[in-house]
Parts: structure tokens; C-alpha cells; sequence
């Protein structure tokens, strides 16, 4: 009995030990790294005053009297934004270099996921980096210490890219849903990373859902049936949350039938109870206020801030505290409803590691003698990438890559040809090699090089008669060269502003270099496509590369000049003229838009890029002929490299229906890789197929449906250059 007291005695005081030790360490339990995550967002709730809690509502939810730092936003489509032409470094403060890719329309045309997780993950690092950094802090003018804010990253861009006239379809991977999905899939988890516990910032994607035009997108309406809602429009968003992991998101400013997306019932009824999304939601700058000026939605900002918050939204873009305060006061919304709302945004902080000590999270600690961005690894995965965005558009008679030893003179002709361009959402790059600074490198003192602009075309004309080959650099400027929401010229286009036409400008140059020099590479730096009909027919040789990578000279060089095999993609269909297209405002892309339902022959269809070497395919098979409707097989094929050249392939899968009771598109994209060959190698290439890819959305039913059906299983290059083909029976 007395050894039975005594053990209780000692129970009791290592007990009362132990509490009197936690209560030393933690000053309240929201510090306990140990205890659930929902009990500790209780404790922070519980402990925060109203004003704390609508404060908390913007995009800093910070709460200093508890000693709680969370993490603001930053831009990051293609690498940390600090500067750039958008001013991303704050007011009054210098920009801080940051690596910089290509922007997400050439990241798109890399079709390569594995790489784009490794250009995100650098982004990520650098982003933890700065904002860890102590020596980075700065002040404003008034004398303000400023904290680089950003561990959310607001990235990927999850839209689809379903017309060429969209002022920011360079913000897209492109205009497939899976396509656009797998890649938004890896930039998530590059950006945040593969430690089970932490992230190494959060991915923010934008814009949920349907936001593919400028004109008057505060107050358009974005229309069409519940099935493109579910097997188009939301399919990238919902790859991002589910497969990637992604816990926050941006919600458009355009409406979805009628009802903006910020007070969207869809923010709630399909992202969070069906997703199983429960982090940050927020709304673009200025959406709050556009839902009673321009979409006269609700009456008054009071109402629209209580839309938003019964919607979902916990975050504010915009000035929202008047209106969220009313809301309160006039009884629209009740405090249990803002902290519901809130605790998706600490689950965020928690992930971030930002509720508890640094020693537990490995992303606390990024130390270095150098900046993150003055780093070897960096720059190479820099230039890689912006190689592997490089699309051959045509190659007659195979004229490229040029040889360097049998060359004396070269014209270089163009407006970007001695500039990177830097669009709206880049940061300041370290350094930015421009197409002169990379052809000269690249040629070296025995080989002169001669520039002209296209300002004086005489100028030109004069060296591109006088040289061996003439390099012309045309495309668009990705801010315009121009003030908001302005473009001097109507096939420009950018944040607030579509383009009015597609056709190139400058073409007459490219006519012009022609006549007297038929040995002209035209290379289209641009942002979105050009119906370039007069240029594919004449000139012997055509690149495209989108702008705004720190290492687009020396990319370009390679593949110029043959040290690169250029193996990219296009990420969308490249019309011949506006003709072909339906109405900019037609969102039902069935009427004719994207490949899946273009009937007219484009000028380059969905995935089309060319390559300096050639590839054969063999040995089409299934794993098996037939496959139940919650079965998968595998697809696999025999790829052969049949030239002499080293290069990458991309093989690509697409499906079409045989036998739907619905309209289904004339092909689907469905699986893909790109692959290195070299001379005389073959690979056997394989990609699965789940029977739930093949499902189409029963509008009766409210759901999914794999139906019995014939699925012809199609493998090529292209879209529209299918090498083999294979049926597929699905059974009951």
C-alpha cells in the first residue's frame, strides 16, 4: 500500500513538474508545437479581439500582441517578384535581384513537369530566403523598417488559355486542361516543397475560375454548363488542390453565371467539400468593390463584404474593413463565421512553420555567404529551362542550327534583340543576357556581328544584304512599352487590356530582311501567338520563345547554333486569323475553341514543334485490350531517335470517343513525356490511363460517369501528328 502512495506521489510531481515546465515555456498553448493543429487555431481565435480578427482578414495576419508573424503575398508566375516593371519591391524601396524564368507561356511549351518543380523549388527557396534574411530588411522614406513580406507565393496561374486575343494568356501554361493542371501540379510542390511536416512557402494559385478576358472583366460574366465547369475550367485548379497540394487560391474578378466569383457559392460547395480545400481564399485587388460598382451585384460595400465572407473569402485584396466592420455591426455576419473563416488562413501560417520555434522546421534556417540568387544552380536550371521553352516552328531543308566555323558576318536585326523584356509579374533578374549579348558570346571575336532596330529599316536592309545570315528578332513587348491598361499597337495585350488582333506588325520587316537575304532565321520572341501566314511560307527557319528569362541570349544561341536540340511545344492552337475563332466573350469553347473542338486547320495546331533530329514510333500496345469503368491500364509505345542528333521527344497520348451518349471533344489530351534520345537510342515510353480520366460530368446524376464506350487511344508528336493509334473497349 505504502509503495502504491509513494508511486502516486511520484506520478503526481513529474506531472505537476512537467505542467509548471510547459507553462514556463509556452505563454499560452497556441505556442505547443505538440498539440493538435485545430486546437491550437482555437486557442489563437479564442485569444484574438474582434479588431484583431477583422485586421487579420487583409492579407497580413498578423497579430503582434500575441506575438504572431504571419506571412503576406508576394508575385512569383516566374521566379520571386521584387521589382520589375510591376514595382513588386514596395514603394520607395530598391529591387532585390531574383532568379528569373521564362514567363509561364514558355514554361508551358517545355512540357516538362519534373523541371518545373525544380525552377519552383529554386523560387521557394529564394522567397524563404529573403524573408528570413535579417540584413535584407530595409526602410521606406518615412524611416519604416519593411519586412520582404513574402512566404505566399502567388503562383501558379491555374487559368486556361482558351483564346489568343487574352491579354494575359502569358500568365498560362496554355489552354489543355491537363496539360495546364500537371504543370500547375509541379510548381505547387516545388514552391512548397517535400518535407512531410512544413512548406517552404505556400502556393497561392490564381485566378479561380474562368478569367480569360480583360475588356471589362470587373464586371463580366463568364458563362457556360456545369459540364465545362467540371472537365475544363476548374480541372487545373482541382489538380492543384488534390494532387499538388496547394491550400490557397485567388478568386477572379469576372462572374460565373451571373454571380462574381468572390461571393461564388462554388468557393465553399465544390473546392472545400468536395476538394477538401481549408486554407487561404482571397480576392483580387479591387474585386470587393467591383461586386456593387461594376457588377451591381450587391447594393453596398456592407453587403458585398458579408457576401464574400458567408462565400469563403478570409482574405481582402482590397479595402474591406469599413464594409467587413458593418457587416458585423448591422448583424450580416456573426463572429463564428469570421472564425471559420480564419482558421484556414493560420492552418497556412502552421504550415508555414510560422507558430512555432525555427529549430523544428528545416526551411527556418536558409543560410548562406552568397544570396540565393548568386548561386551556379540557379543559373543553369535558368538556362535549361528557357532551352527546353524553345519551340522549331519550321526548318526547311534543315537549315538550322547554323554553323559558326563557316561564318564571317551576321546581321541581327529586330527590337528585342538587345533587350530582355520583362512582363508586368517578373522581379529584377541578377543579370539578363539578351540575344545579342548571347549570339556574340556564343561566335566570339572571328565572327562579326552587325545590329540594327527596327526603328530605321534601312539600317537593316544594309546589313542583312551585307551578311552571310540574317537573325530577326520580332514579337510583341509585354507591358507594351506603355502605361496601365494601354497598348499602342492592337496585337499588344496585357494585364486589363485584349489584344484587338494577332496579326504582326512588324512582318514587313521580316519581308524586307528577306528580299535581300533569303538566309534568315526569324525568331518570334512573344508572349501569345501571331498569325505569321507570309513568314511560315517564306522564311527557311522559325523559333519561338516567350520573353523574360535572365538567360534568353544564351538559350537561344544554343539552340541557334546547334549546342541545344530545341524539342519545346506549343501550349496552344495558333489560328491563321481571327476569322477562325468564335466571339472573344463565347465562353462555351464547344462552338469552336481550343484544339479539342478547332474543325478548321489551324496555322500551328496544340503541341506542334519541330526538332533537329527525327524520332520513329513502334509497338503501340495496352496492358490489356479492355478495362473495367474503375479500372487502368497502361499505354506504352517504342520511341526510336532516327537522326544523328542528340534530342528530346515529347510523346503525347490523347483519347476520342467512339460512342458517348454526350458531345465529347474530337481528341483529348491524356497523358505525355518528354524523353532524351540519343543517335540510333530507343526508349519504351509508358503512360497510364485510368478509366476515371475518360469520365464525362452526368448532369442529371451530379456527378462522373464512365460509360461503356470504344476509346481510340492515340500516340504522336503532335496533335495533329498521331503516329499510332490503338482501340480501347471500357466494359461495364
Amino acid at each position: 500500500m505504502r509503495r502504491s502512495m509513494t508511486a502516486h506521489l511520484s506520478l503526481a510531481l513529474v506531472l505537476l513538474t512537467a505542467t509548471f515546465a510547459w507553462t514556463q515555456q509556452y505563454q499560452y498553448p497556441f505556442q505547443n508545437p505538440s498539440l493538435p493543429v485545430e486546437t491550437r487555431i482555437n486557442n489563437i481565435l479564442s485569444l484574438m479581439t474582434l479588431d484583431e480578427k477583422i485586421s487579420a482578414l487583409s492579407t497580413s495576419p498578423d497579430v503582434p500582441r500575441l506575438g504572431i508573424r504571419g506571412s503576406g503575398h508576394i508575385e512569383g508566375l516566374h521566379g520571386v517578384a521584387y521589382g520589375g516593371p510591376g514595382g513588386w519591391e514596395g514603394h520607395g524601396l530598391k529591387p532585390l535581384p531574383t532568379t528569373q524564368f521564362p514567363q509561364s507561356v514558355g514554361l508551358g511549351e517545355t512540357w516538362d513537369p519534373d523541371l518545373l518543380q525544380k525552377a519552383a523549388a529554386i523560387e521557394g527557396q529564394e522567397a524563404r530566403y529573403i524573408f528570413q534574411s535579417e540584413d535584407l530588411r530595409t526602410t521606406n522614406p518615412r524611416g519604416e523598417e519593411h519586412r520582404r513580406e513574402g512566404i505566399v507565393v502567388r503562383a501558379p496561374n491555374a487559368d486556361l488559355a482558351r483564346d489568343p486575343r487574352w491579354g494575359r494568356s502569358e500568365e498560362s501554361y496554355g489552354e489543355d486542361p491537363y496539360l495546364t493542371g500537371t504543370l500547375a501540379v509541379a510548381f505547387v510542390r516545388g514552391l512548397q516543397g517535400d518535407d512531410p511536416h512544413y512548406w517552404q512557402t505556400a502556393s497561392l494559385m490564381k485566378h479561380f475560375l474562368a478569367n480569360s478576358n480583360e475588356n471589362g472583366r470587373g464586371g463580366s460574366s463568364s458563362n457556360f454548363d456545369e459540364r465545362l465547369l467540371r472537365e475544363y475550367y476548374s480541372v487545373p485548379f482541382r489538380m492543384g488542390v488534390m494532387e499538388g497540394g496547394s491550400r490557397a487560391y485567388m478568386t477572379a474578378y469576372n462572374a460565373y453565371n451571373g454571380i462574381p466569383m468572390a461571393a461564388q457559392p462554388i468557393l465553399k460547395d465544390i473546392t472545400v467539400h468536395e476538394w477538401g480545400f481549408d486554407g487561404i481564399i482571397c480576392t483580387d485587388a479591387g474585386a470587393l468593390t467591383n461586386m456593387v460598382t461594376e457588377h451591381k451585384y450587391f447594393p453596398d460595400i456592407d453587403q458585398a463584404a458579408a457576401g464574400a465572407i458567408h462565400a469563403g473569402i478570409n482574405q481582402f485584396l482590397d479595402r474591406y474593413r469599413e464594409g467587413a466592420n458593418q457587416a458585423v455591426e448591422k448583424k450580416l455576419v456573426n463572429t463564428a463565421e469570421i472564425d471559420d473563416n480564419l482558421r484556414g488562413v493560420y492552418r497556412v501560417m502552421n504550415k508555414l512553420g510560422l507558430l512555432d520555434p525555427p529549430n523544428l522546421n528545416p526551411y527556418a534556417n536558409l543560410k548562406g555567404t552568397a544570396p540565393a540568387w548568386d548561386n551556379e544552380e540557379h543559373k543553369a536550371i535558368a538556362r535549361k529551362i528557357t532551352q527546353e521553352s524553345i519551340v522549331l516552328l519550321k526548318n526547311s531543308e534543315n537549315f538550322l542550327p547554323l554553323d559558326k566555323t563557316k561564318l564571317k558576318r551576321v546581321a541581327l536585326i529586330g527590337p528585342y534583340a538587345d533587350q530582355v523584356a520583362l512582363d508586368w509579374y517578373s522581379g529584377t533578374p541578377p543579370y539578363a543576357i539578351s540575344a545579342l549579348d548571347g549570339i556574340k558570346s556564343k561566335l566570339g571575336s572571328g565572327v562579326k556581328v552587325s545590329f540594327a532596330r527596327d526603328n530605321t529599316d534601312d539600317a537593316a536592309v544594309k546589313i542583312a544584304r551585307a551578311s552571310e545570315v540574317a537573325i530577326v528578332i520580332v514579337g510583341n513587348h509585354p507591358t507594351c512599352n506603355a502605361g496601365w491598361a494601354r497598348c499602342p499597337l492592337p496585337s499588344d495585350g496585357k494585364e486589363a487590356i485584349d489584344r484587338k488582333s494577332i496579326r504582326l506588325e512588324r512582318e514587313d520587316l521580316v519581308k524586307k530582311v528577306l528580299e535581300v537575304n533569303r538566309r534568315t532565321v526569324v525568331v518570334l520572341i512573344s508572349s501569345f501567338p501571331f498569325a505569321i501566314q507570309w513568314t511560315e511560307e517564306h522564311a527557311p527557319a522559325i523559333l519561338h520563345m516567350a520573353h523574360n528569362s535572365q538567360e534568353e541570349g544564351n538559350a537561344l544561341a544554343d539552340a541557334l547554333f546547334g549546342d541545344y536540340n530545341p524539342a519545346g511545344r506549343l501550349a496552344v492552337t495558333w489560328p491563321l486569323s481571327l476569322d477562325q475563332l468564335p466571339p472573344m466573350m463565347d465562353y462555351d469553347i464547344r462552338h469552336g475553341r481550343t484544339y479539342m473542338y478547332f474543325r478548321q486547320k489551324p496555322l500551328y495546331s496544340f503541341a506542334y514543334g519541330l526538332s533537329y533530329t527525327t524520332f520513329a514510333y513502334s509497338n503501340l500496345r495496352t496492358s490489356s485490350e479492355q478495362m473495367t469503368r474503375d479500372g487502368e491500364v497502361t499505354v506504352s509505345v517504342d520511341v526510336r531517335n532516327t537522326g544523328l542528333r542528340a534530342g528530346d521527344e515529347v510523346v503525347q497520348m490523347y483519347v476520342t470517343h467512339a460512342n458517348s451518349k454526350v458531345e465529347r471533344p474530337i481528341e483529348e489530351l491524356k497523358g505525355f513525356k518528354r524523353i532524351a534520345l540519343q543517335p540510333g537510342e530507343m526508349k519504351t515510353v509508358s503512360l497510364p490511363l485510368k478509366a476515371t480520366a475518360l469520365a464525362y460530368w452526368n448532369l442529371t446524376r451530379g456527378a462522373f460517369e464512365v460509360e461503356p464506350d470504344q476509346v481510340n487511344i492515340k500516340v504522336g508528336s503532335s496533335s495533329a501528328d498521331i503516329k499510332l493509334q490503338e482501340v480501347l473497349s471500357i466494359t461495364e
